[in-house]
């Protein structure tokens, strides 16, 4: 059985690495809203389509691509849990801007079901990932504070 000190270090790990996937994510979004050509892999049927989201007037905030937003959300979550993670206040860092993230996927999931009647299967991957990151976040701040 692995001790309570490896768990928190695990847990920064995982939160690194799904971090680097919504980069990963949010950069092939990115891609997509400047894009001209269709994209096949999205494009199924009416109620799927990446691009009607990608390159809705949604898709941006005072001129900034959300896609953006989301890389530079992730770069900032990847470089709490990868550098900052012998830091105290990490764990409710990570949980504050993991929760503000989820809460702007939240919002545009919003978007998509009720104003563009239309799912990005990038948008729902995003949102699967900030939503495993806040949970995780989680399980960091409730294990520091057991352990405190």
């Amino acid at each position: 059985m692995p001790s309570t000190m490896n768990s928190p270090s695990r847990m920064l790990s995982i939160v690194a690495i799904l971090a680097v996937l919504g980069i990963a994510v949010s950069s092939l979004s990115l891609y997509h809203h400047f894009g001209t050509s269709k994209t096949a892999y999205c494009d199924i049927g009416e109620n799927f389509n990446c691009d009607v989201v990608n390159r809705s007037t949604y898709s941006s905030i005072l001129g900034i691509p959300v896609a953006l937003i989301g890389i530079l959300g992730y770069a900032t979550l990847f470089g709490l849990a990868a550098f900052q993670r012998h830091k105290p206040d990490t764990p409710i860092l990570l949980l504050i801007a993991s929760v503000c993230g989820l809460g702007f996927a939240l919002y545009l999931t919003y978007i998509e079901k009720f104003v563009l009647a239309t799912w990005c299967i990038l948008c729902l991957s995003s949102l699967t990932v900030i939503f495993l990151i806040t949970v995780s976040s989680t399980f960091l701040v409730a294990s520091g504070r057991r352990q405190a």
